[in-house]
């Protein structure tokens, strides 16, 4: 049997501001079925970066997630839109602004997809390395964080410990220790 995509009979924006974009579809299942009430969250993509300092310590940080009410320990990140910015200049902007830390380029590790059920975005993943604390934070009003420098020998049993637990995060760090590893074995 193939797998087919269903088929999108209509579809309205039922929540449009700043802050949240909603779409309702109305779709047909390759079964015939329909479902008139199928809601999709349209999202930016995020831009997200792991960062590698020469000491070989990775820049974290640590700030209070509304929709998860935790205060949470995480790789820096943020929205941007596609059409406008470019994915490594977003994931730079935002080491920078959040951080204070600057890095020159950005290898990329892959695109993700968030919640592909119901949302519409896609992660960016980026690796950089030898990062170095240049300037202040630049935080958004929404924004209060703490740095976090922890070497990369100990952020295995974070996971472990679930003190570090954000699923872009977690794939970053193993998609680029990976590629690190990987670079390492072919390079010598």
């Amino acid at each position: 049997m193939d797998v087919r995509k269903w088929k999108v009979l209509n579809s309205q924006m039922v929540i449009d501001n700043q802050w949240c974009k909603v779409r309702q579809d109305e779709v047909e299942l390759p079964n015939g079925k329909i479902i008139d009430d199928y809601f999709i969250n349209i999202r930016l993509d995020v831009a997200l970066v792991l960062p590698i300092t020469s000491h070989q310590e990775i820049v974290f940080v640590r700030q209070y997630r509304h929709g998860a009410g935790e205060i949470l320990l995480e790789l820096p990140a943020g929205t941007f839109d596609v059409r406008i910015e470019d994915p490594q200049d977003a994931a730079l902007r935002e080491l920078r602004e959040e951080t204070g830390y600057i890095a020159q380029t950005a290898i990329p590790l892959g695109v993700l997809y968030d919640n592909p059920v119901k949302d519409s975005n896609s992660i960016y993943l980026f690796l950089a390395q030898d990062v170095k604390k240049l300037t202040q934070q630049q935080l958004d009003i929404t924004e209060d964080i703490d740095v976090s420098l922890i070497p990369i020998s100990k952020v295995m049993a974070k996971i472990a410990s679930k003190e570090i637990n954000v699923a872009g995060t977690v794939a970053a760090i193993f998609m680029g220790l990976n590629y690190l590893n990987y670079f390492q074995l072919h390079n010598t």
